[in-house]
């Protein structure tokens, strides 16, 4: 007997999976299923009664509630109830409500995530602002890319050394400018950069970084006070 009992209560399970979204979670799974029942009543009259019928039951719920403690005389009370019951039949509940019907709010629509930038930075020691400009310049004429390929090449040393200060390689700076630039952009090899130790000097004393001149600000001279006694 206990068997079959209990294979009667597997077979009578209700597993939340397969269940509806509780729309309203403060009244439960057994409103919710009231309220599913309620629509498929096709006389409107009966339908009615038990709309009625499964408001005075939230109102019940909600007693047991501190938030609804003494609301129940209150025109607002019983109108959010109301609303609460169109909300859980999904706005679909045709009945005679003593208020207005409530309608359905659109849903806002989802944000999109921004798009982050994915660019591949090849030599992360010099950042991506930096290959913008080599590739900025290797589109300049060969004239102003020989001019400007020296000033380029002495800034990857700079920002080389700000990571690196114990050894640098200048060919092997050369090289990685020519690379940048798809070979756009190259520096005669009898060309000497600017010696380490400046360099760093420069880092240092943070001349790297360009700020503007610090204003004089003028000292406004005290004027004197007549002594009121001569």
């Amino acid at each position: 007997m206990r068997v079959f009992y209990f294979k009667y209560l597997i077979t009578r399970m209700e597993y939340n999976t397969k269940r509806n979204t509780l729309t309203i979670r403060e009244y439960g799974r057994n409103v919710q299923k009231m309220v599913e029942q309620l629509k498929l009543i096709e006389d409107r009259e009966q339908r009615n009664e038990a709309a009625r019928a499964i408001v005075r039951t939230m109102d019940q719920l909600n007693k047991n509630t501190e938030t609804a403690s003494n609301k129940a005389d209150s025109i607002d009370y019983w109108h959010k109830l109301w609303d609460h019951l169109f909300v859980m039949s999904n706005y679909e509940l045709d009945v005679d409500s003593p208020f207005p019907k409530v309608e359905k709010k659109e849903v806002k629509p989802v944000m999109e995530k921004p798009d982050y930038n994915k660019h591949h930075i090849r030599l992360r020691t010099y950042g991506r602002n930096m290959e913008r400009i080599i590739k900025e310049v290797s589109q300049y004429p060969e004239e102003y890319r020989n001019r400007l390929s020296k000033p380029l090449v002495n800034h990857l040393k700079m920002l080389y050394l700000t990571f690196n200060r114990d050894s640098v390689n200048d060919n092997v700076i050369k090289q990685q400018l020519s690379d940048l630039s798809d070979g756009l952009i190259t520096v005669p090899e009898d060309y000497l950069l600017t010696p380490t130790k400046e360099l760093n000097q420069l880092i240092s004393n943070n001349a790297f970084f360009v700020t503007p001149p610090a204003k004089n600000k003028k000292k406004k001279k005290k004027k004197k006070k007549a002594n009121p006694a001569i």
